[in-house]
């Protein structure tokens, strides 16, 4: 059975590797009739094992858009688990029993059910007591079984995971500032999704790690036992090795070499002991069960030696510092550079080439300089952009010190600022990377942004280019015509003013009637009567509408586009005037930034804390003790979930 399981995996990864390459990258990498042979066999072979994935070429998978996520009640509570880092510890721990150790995975945990050999319901484990019904999502998980061969009900538990290689192929195709995070965040709003076809293009894993119920099936009171059915099922579980308290420190240390090449999130390990009587007899606390604990790696700080600062130029001018240093190993990857941000963080941290700095991963991710022991302060700041060698000037904002290129023309500041100017938020031209731009700057054939609007006169220099072909060619060009009609608030944002962004943009268009004649025009007195426009953003207006270089960029891109009417949005201001702050998990949208976007064309305002002006404080637990909750009750806010958020606008 496995063998043929294991054909039908290799099988389905063929046919759609042909499929892509043949539609989406019109290159055949096999005939047709190898095609259709592949295709028979695998067909054949599911037939005969009843195991069917759920991205096999022989599904025609049915999107579905739901209106909320129901919710349900787990028959068991599902528990956290304690915890420990000392490795010693889990030597007594385990005492003379066998045990399964097994990576923690840094993902969302799933509660899947077949019945008669079908997936029937797929939960998440929520708070513990209720999850959400996430069924119509986990049918388009890349490695969940459609079909299986056994027919008795089976329920069983596991993580859903977006593997590194995925997660970086989504973040490269999304400007810096809607960069997700982490694969975690990701996972856990790619899985509760209204929309699955949105789930569906997020390469979300499921490995098992838990049997819950398999009724008929005699397993000798072994969980690894179970772990060994499950994967003969066709099901890919949680990779672990068996231990006991002579092993165990030994099987941890290779464990933390394995995390280098893990190709998924992972923050420590979990150890549960083998024997399934003699975990039910131990029972649980009103927290933790005592059957498993988690292992958690320690916070990975290392010291590392400072080789140089480098300096990078952005759209706006600022020159940011970059610290390079001696490569390390953090959280599984090797690094050697990371961002200080601006000059007062450098001051602070009084750097100094050749100084010890100790260096960590925020959110297991991005490498910052935790602290710097040598001190020794020898830093020279550029006196000159290190991209055009213009003069740099110091500016200092809210008590923040920066340093920027004073060149107007500066390559740096083009091919960010066109990057900005295509990005999703903005003219949202899709295919228009930064590599892109930059063949077309270098080429010659953009020089301003209305240029852009002009490179269909440029199709045989394009066509030639490296990377590039009619069809790509074609792309660019289908992807400019539908970016010719836009909504002002995502033109303004497009314009890229310093301080201004699309949130801004929309507060400003509301406010002067969605009238480009007299955004303009505006002056500083009326921008400052906007609800949270301060000096410094009525300032950044006004000097880049009076800077005639400026105006004439955008008399140039009025020849291309039209602006779309705000009417069309079909949305009524019924929020205008009140203040809304958003924390918590959401169920119905597929991030905050949505949600936002949705209080924002109806007229509200999103804030970052609950202050006397806040009117409602949206969050699903209404009941939590969170700060912001807290807050909201001694300042009498409303707090409201999603779904009174939909009766308010309704």
């Amino acid at each position: 059975m496995n063998k043929d399981i294991d054909a039908i995996k290799e099988l389905v990864k063929k046919l759609n590797q042909a499929a892509k390459a043949y539609y989406l990258e019109d290159n055949e990498i096999m005939s047709n009739y190898e095609y259709d042979q592949l295709y028979d066999e695998l067909l054949t072979l599911e037939n005969k094992t009843g195991f069917v994935l759920s991205h096999s070429p022989t599904q025609k998978v049915g999107y579905e858009v739901l209106s909320n996520l129901p919710k349900e009640k787990h028959d068991s509570v599902m528990l956290s688990l304690d915890k420990t880092k000392d490795a010693v510890f889990l030597q007594s721990w385990i005492k003379d029993q066998r045990g399964i150790l097994s990576w923690k995975l840094d993902g969302l945990t799933i509660v899947l059910t077949y019945e008669n050999g079908l997936l029937v319901k797929a939960v998440t484990r929520g708070n513990g007591v209720i999850g959400e019904v996430i069924t119509n999502n986990a049918r388009v998980f890349k490695n969940i079984p459609m079909r299986i061969a056994y027919k008795n009900r089976l329920i069983l538990r596991g993580e859903a995971v977006i593997k590194y290689s995925d997660f970086n192929k989504i973040n490269e195709q999304l400007p810096e500032e809607e960069k997700y995070k982490n694969p975690r965040n990701l996972c856990s709003g790619s899985v509760r999704q209204l929309n699955n076809e949105i789930t569906a293009k997020r390469n979300i894993h499921f490995f098992a790690f838990q049997l819950v119920q398999a009724v008929g099936v005699d397993l000798n009171d072994s969980k690894i036992k179970q772990l060994e059915w499950i994967h003969q099922l066709g099901f890919e579980v949680v990779e672990y090795k068996v231990v006991n308290k002579e092993n165990i420190a030994e099987q941890i240390e290779t464990f933390s070499k394995e995390i280098v090449d893990n190709d998924f999130g992972s923050d420590g390990l979990v150890l549960t002991y083998d024997s399934i009587e003699y975990s039910n007899n131990l029972g649980a606390t009103s927290k933790f069960p005592k059957h498993s604990i988690a292992f958690k790696w320690k916070d990975e700080i290392k010291e590392t030696t400072l080789i140089k600062i480098e300096w990078s130029a952005s759209r706006t001018g600022l020159i940011n510092p970059i610290a390079i240093f001696e490569p390390i190993e953090l959280e599984g990857t090797t690094v050697s550079r990371a961002s200080v941000h601006n000059l007062s963080i450098l001051e602070d941290l009084e750097l100094g080439i050749g100084d010890i700095i100790e260096v960590y991963k925020a959110n297991m991710i991005i490498p910052q300089i935790a602290d710097n022991l040598t001190r020794s302060n020898n830093i020279s700041i550029p006196k000159e952009c290190p991209i055009c060698g213009e003069a740099a000037d110091f500016r200092q904002i809210s008590q923040v010190k920066s340093l920027y290129c004073t060149n107007a023309g500066c390559a740096a500041k083009k091919i960010k600022s066109y990057a900005h100017f295509v990005s999703r938020d903005a003219m949202n031209i899709e295919g228009m990377s930064e590599a892109t731009l930059e063949k077309f700057v270098n080429g010659g054939l953009i020089k301003t942004l209305g240029d852009i609007y002009r490179l269909n006169n440029h199709e045989q220099s394009i066509v030639q280019m490296e990377g590039f072909g009619e069809r790509s060619y074609q792309k660019i060009m289908k992807s400019i015509e539908k970016s010719r009609k836009v909504y002002l608030p995502n033109f303004i944002y497009a314009l890229g003013i310093s301080n201004v962004g699309l949130s801004n943009a929309k507060n400003l268009c509301r406010s002067l009637n969605n009238n480009i004649d007299e955004i303009l025009k505006v002056e500083t007195e009326k921008l400052l009567a906007i609800e949270g426009f301060g000096g410094i953003i009525a300032i950044s207006i006004v000097e880049f509408f009076r800077d005639e270089n400026n105006i004439e960029v955008i008399k140039d891109l009025m020849k291309f586009i039209s602006f779309i009417d705000e009417e069309i949005n079909g949305y009524n201001q019924i929020l205008e005037g009140k203040v809304f702050v958003i924390t918590g998990s959401l169920i119905k949208y597929e991030n905050r930034k949505a949600l936002k976007d949705q209080i924002e064309a109806l007229g509200g305002k999103v804030t970052g804390s609950v202050t006397g002006k806040t009117d409602y404080l949206i969050n699903n637990d209404v009941g939590s003790t969170s700060s912001k909750n807290k807050t909201a009750l001694q300042l009498g806010v409303s707090i409201i979930n999603e779904e009174d958020f939909e009766k308010l606008t309704n």
